[in-house]
């Protein structure tokens, strides 16, 4: 076919008249229709599941896990009993053989703090002999503040205050009811501050967690979760430092509370909205500024057309739309939209979550009174109190690095059930050896080893919990498991103070039945993480079809 004649005078332009009709048909980006994706989704194709961005905003994060470790672990410094020494001129001290026994069958006046009535609640206020049982009392209290704000801050993380919103709150009601604590006048104020705290504290590790994990990919999420309790251990251990510097217990209290203040003027700024929440709240243009940050900082690039989308959306898309557009969506898919909200009640009416919610409570539950039960043992050795808890802390690292390798090889499910039992074994052993002779280093052994099996569940199940639930209702169902954790905290002193072989044997029990539990929980290993009530029910419904 000859070309087309051009206009003349040497211009090369064709007439209009030769011009084809239909001209290609090239869409406006516009008018495509955009390609609906899940945050999962976009972060293994587009955005890369953990890299440069993710590392330091995980980092950053789980800075706060150490500000739990510090108002939580306190009171094992701030509550001891302190070292006594017969007053100067009193004869009848020292020929007493109470003086090799303890205090309280010595007359008041011939005896005295070592360090002086300032180095502990319980020296400063007489907290010993008939009063010893206000100590477990005040430590129970803070654990009962903690299982209330892990349930009210779970609630409103899930809501309109945020991830972001609630950590900031908490760290700010942190610093104000700690640094009070040190003013307490006597032991019922020091109660209620300590319950205050414990309701703020109880927020701190829940939204921080979450915060870190959920924008990481699904494939490194589980060792990176597992990761976040490097950060409690340290926070432990340093902790110990800064009490053996500060050996008031006022001065302690605000010593451990000025870190929360530096967080939340140094840290939290630096700090991201989780994607996740924008997206379940509808703000879908806040979503999308944040993964195209992640894409940059990842050197990824996000193509345009690409919208972030609920799970439920796009099971829509691929199952009843048939790849066509829906109406108005060829136009803008990047509008925001109304916000999905959830709450326990939905948890509990749907059969798929209910089951377990039920099993997370009770295992947590569990492991709370195993791992709360042996760390507060370290009171009763007869050794240096500030070298044993940054033995302790130390100890369960290992158990944190084993289950993070691990955890993507076996599974969640096969851990959660193995790291149980090995730590219920070494309570059973603790519970039937006896208690005197060179059987007294046979029953340490097996409280570290105890606690290096109940280190690794326990922290464990902070991820389990958080894939067996979707984004709209994680933190509550978390909040539901950290307040049944708070329960078993409670009780463990209460277990700690019988004495002999009964803690062990209760130890022993609840880590063997809290393993037998996990069997009725689900895998969760390359399952996806869901957003929504329908996309879980709808994504585990294909799966059993499957």
């Amino acid at each position: 076919m000859p070309p087309p004649p051009s206009n003349g005078g040497g211009d090369s332009t064709p007439d209009p008249l030769y011009e084809p009709l239909l001209q290609p048909s090239v869409h406006p980006p516009s008018l495509r229709k955009p390609e609906k994706i899940c945050i999962d989704g976009i972060l293994q194709k587009y955005c890369g599941e953990f890299g440069s961005w993710q590392l330091r905003h995980f980092v950053l994060t789980s800075l706060a896990w150490a500000l739990e470790a510090f108002h939580t672990m306190v009171m094992i410094f701030a509550d001891r009993e302190p070292d006594w020494r017969c007053s100067a001129g009193s004869p009848r001290c020292e020929a007493s053989s109470a003086a090799s026994t303890g205090i309280c069958s010595l007359q008041p006046g011939s005896w005295e703090w070592t360090e002086g009535s300032w180095s502990s609640t319980a020296a400063e206020w007489g907290l010993v002999c008939g009063e010893k049982y206000k100590v477990g009392l005040v430590q129970a209290l803070f654990f009962g503040g903690c299982m209330i704000g892990a349930g009210v801050f779970g609630h409103l993380s899930d809501s309109f205050l945020g991830r972001k919103g609630s950590l900031s709150v908490v760290c700010i009601l942190n610093a104000i009811f700690g640094c009070l604590t040190a003013l307490s006048p006597n032991y019922w104020i020091y109660c209620l501050l300590r319950i205050l705290t414990g309701f703020s504290t109880g927020g701190v590790g829940l939204c921080a967690f979450v915060l870190a994990t959920e924008p990481i990919g699904p494939s490194k999420r589980g060792a990176a979760g597992m990761s976040t309790f490097y950060f409690f251990s340290c926070g432990i251990a340093l902790l110990s430092g800064i009490a053996y510097v500060f050996r008031s217990w006022r001065a302690l209290y605000v010593a451990s509370s000025i870190p929360s203040l530096l967080f939340l003027v140094f840290v939290l700024p630096f700090i991201s909205e989780s994607p996740r929440w924008y997206l379940v709240r509808g703000k879908i243009n806040e979503a999308m500024k944040i993964v195209r940050i992640i894409a940059k900082s990842n050197n990824r690039q996000i193509p345009d057309g690409v919208i972030l989308a609920l799970d439920e959306e796009v099971n829509e898309d691929h199952t009843t739309n048939g790849g066509v557009p829906h109406k108005g969506e060829e136009k803008d898919g990047v509008d925001d939209k109304e916000a999905v909200s959830g709450s326990l009640i939905d948890v509990v009416r749907s059969p798929t979550t209910r089951i377990r919610l039920i099993l997370t409570v009770a295992i947590n539950f569990l492991c709370s009174i195993v791992y709360y039960g042996i760390s507060l043992n370290v009171v009763n050795l007869d050794t240096n109190l500030y070298l044993n808890v940054l033995l302790n802390a130390v100890a369960e690292m290992p158990a944190f690095t084993i289950t993070a390798l691990l955890l993507d090889r076996f599974g969640r499910k096969p851990l959660a059930i193995g790291t149980q039992w090995f730590s219920g074994l070494f309570c059973l052993i603790g519970a039937l050896v006896p208690l005197h002779g060179v059987w007294k280093v046979v029953r340490m052994v097996c409280g570290v080893l105890g606690i290096f099996g109940m280190a690794g569940t326990y922290n464990l199940l902070f991820i389990y919990t958080a894939e067996l639930f979707p984004t709209v209702v994680r933190n509550a169902a978390l909040g539901c498991a950290a307040q049944a954790a708070q329960m078993g905290a409670i009780l463990a002193p209460l277990v700690v103070v019988t004495g002999g072989w009964w803690p062990f044997a209760v130890f022993a029990i609840s880590a063997i039945w809290g393993g037998l539990l996990a069997f009725y929980l689900p895998e969760t290993l390359n399952r996806p993480l869901y957003d929504t009530m329908a996309g879980m029910e709808g994504g585990e419904g294909r799966l059993v079809t499957v």
